[in-house]
């Protein structure tokens, strides 16, 4: 609701509600004084008190408009940190959970290389010929290849057509007896685990 009330220091300026209210907040006794005087009639009078009347009205109003917002940010600031406090405790479990998995991850592939270790360091307190030797460390190669199967991990075969997503081509030659981009060596053998390459082979490639 819009009024219009002469301002004093510019007499053609429109006066906001807000500035008439605070005015009127101010020159109640000076209102009080108007309606008391002589000086103007009653018609004058019953405009003004219903001016009045109206702009308290419409005060009230706007408290109450007030009042309402500002418990509506109240609701919105109170859910806002709700909802933060729900994030960081999600963030702080998440971080947990994902540690643990990595955990329980070591523990099944550790459980498994252990004892290919434990044979190693057997051989090396044992004397013995070098064919014993050789026998027991073709044994401990056999036990850790067991250990790799037991956590699906798979050597990347090292035949065949070159493949840059299973292989790292070091070196290149020309042999009219292989195929094209065909592996001639491997100089390190490549492990996978499902669709997962765990490192690339290292190979040669022909033409």
């Amino acid at each position: 609701m819009s009024f219009k009330k002469t301002n004093k220091k510019d007499p053609e300026a429109e006066t906001s509600v807000d500035e008439v209210l605070n005015e009127e907040k101010l020159e109640d006794q000076e209102f009080e004084g108007i309606l008391e005087s002589d000086e103007i009639n009653e018609e004058s009078k019953e405009s003004l008190e219903g001016f009045v009347k109206e702009l308290k009205e419409e005060n009230k109003k706007l408290d109450e408009e007030n009042i309402k917002l500002t418990n509506e940010m109240d609701a919105l600031k109170e859910r806002m940190l709700r909802l933060n406090a729900e994030y960081e405790n999600f963030r702080k479990r998440t971080s947990k959970e994902k540690e643990g998995i990595y955990t329980d991850a070591c523990e099944d592939v550790l459980k498994n290389m252990l004892p290919v270790l434990d044979n190693l360091e057997r051989a090396l307190s044992t004397g013995g010929s070098v064919e014993d030797l050789k026998k027991g460390i073709e044994m401990t190669v056999r036990q850790f290849q067991d250990g790799l199967t037991k956590v699906q991990v798979e050597e990347i075969p090292g035949e065949g057509d070159f493949d840059p997503n299973l292989h790292n081509a070091v070196m290149h030659i020309e042999d009219e007896q292989l195929g094209k981009n065909q592996i001639a060596e491997v100089f390190q053998k490549g492990y996978k685990r499902g669709d997962k390459v765990l490192r690339h082979s290292m190979v040669k490639v022909a033409n």
